[in-house]
């Protein structure tokens, strides 16, 4: 699956949103507007003045529409709340090659807040898996004791843990001890 660079970092963008949220599997991660500014700089998010508390509500608003997404049953109701999210961003496209970046797309209005610039771009590169028929790709860890999102981009849709050489090693391991066990007696 051929994803360009804006998308790609809008779809990191997202992930790491959601998996500062408490359903991810640890104590949240975005409780004050300094922690709002730690993930503004992280992920380069431009055009961002100052912070408030306002913001910070509103970006964990977003945050939980995002889970929607991933959790969403079928393409349908992905769409829906996709729509719903860009729509209420107030998205304005416009081409931009700032940064060093080659021309992208940025979906969000001039002076947009940080919860509508997150709303729009992420939103925007959601749909973009939705409309490549990919929604399957958007995934939380099958690990039992963790629930952080993943975009699956492997090959064959088989990745099943968000990080392969913790929750996945962790859970193979477990498994060969217990096998052992059970040969043990």
């Amino acid at each position: 699956m051929l994803i360009p660079h804006d998308t790609r970092s809008a779809l990191d963008t997202v992930v790491d949103l959601m998996n500062t949220a408490p359903e991810s599997g640890q104590d949240d991660k975005l409780t004050d507007v300094e922690a709002l500014y730690d993930f503004v700089r992280k992920h380069m998010v431009s055009g961002v003045g100052e912070l408030t508390q306002r913001d910070l509500k509103a970006v964990q608003g977003i945050r939980a529409r995002f889970a929607e997404v991933f959790a969403a049953s079928d393409s349908r109701s992905a769409a829906e709340t996709i729509n719903r999210l860009v729509a209420a961003a107030g998205t304005t496209p416009q081409l931009t090659d700032h940064d060093g970046h080659d021309w992208h797309v940025h979906y969000f209005a001039p002076g947009a807040s940080v919860a509508d610039h997150l709303a729009a771009d992420c939103g925007m590169a959601l749909a973009f898996i939705v409309v490549a028929g990919e929604q399957e790709r958007l995934r939380r860890c099958e690990a039992p004791d963790c629930g952080r999102a993943f975009v699956d981009l492997s090959r064959n849709r088989s990745r099943r843990y968000c990080d392969s050489r913790t929750c996945g090693n962790r859970l193979h391991v477990a498994a060969y001890r217990a096998r052992r066990r059970e040969a043990a007696g």
